[in-house]
């Protein structure tokens, strides 16, 4: 089950880190979508997709660490985007629960 966010977490790919705890990496994505686009994952490989059963703990810490994030970047007040996605089809490339948070500008409707 190695893939590229659990090699980051060994630290043997680099990434610049937005937030840390002993359980949630928030990293920058090497291909934004937006002015601010964040990948928010799990550190410990438990599930690929939100389709995967997930302990709702992981879910709360996941949702915790999107509000502090959002927060100290100052787009909590003017709006965030948060998208996961399930499969190929649905553009996930890597098979590692994460989400995305994209802000800082204003975002095309979906």
């Amino acid at each position: 089950m190695e893939d590229v966010f659990c090699r980051i977490v060994k630290g043997e790919i680099p990434a610049k880190k937005v937030y840390e705890n002993a359980d949630i990496l928030v990293i920058e994505d090497i291909d934004p979508k937006a002015k601010i686009h964040l990948v928010i994952f799990p550190k410990k490989h438990t599930a690929e997709s939100v389709n995967d059963k997930i302990p709702e703990q992981l879910l709360a810490e996941i949702f915790s660490a999107i509000r502090e994030v959002t927060k100290n970047l100052g787009v909590d007040k003017t709006g965030y985007r948060v998208v996961t996605n399930h499969k190929s089809d649905a553009g996930q490339s890597i098979d590692h629960l994460h989400f995305h948070v994209l802000a800082g500008e204003k975002l095309k409707d979906i």
